[in-house]
């Protein structure tokens, strides 16, 4: 249930930053990059709170 809650507070946060980087006035070849990397690091989150790869770099939530 704690690998539950850790990863919508995690998906909420990186919706939030995905959102507000969004909304910077980035030249189209730089926001094609930024976008990239995001998916990229979305998948790496969900990957880590699965399980299938190590979470090291993620801090765990304590509520």
């Amino acid at each position: 249930m704690n690998i539950l809650i850790n990863l919508i507070v995690y998906l909420v946060v990186f919706g939030l930053i995905w959102w507000l980087v969004s909304l910077l006035p980035l030249p189209a070849p730089v926001a094609q990059i930024v976008r990239v990397l995001f998916i990229v690091l979305l998948i790496l989150i969900v990957l880590s709170a699965v399980g299938i790869l190590p979470g090291n770099y993620l801090p765990p939530i304590r509520l």
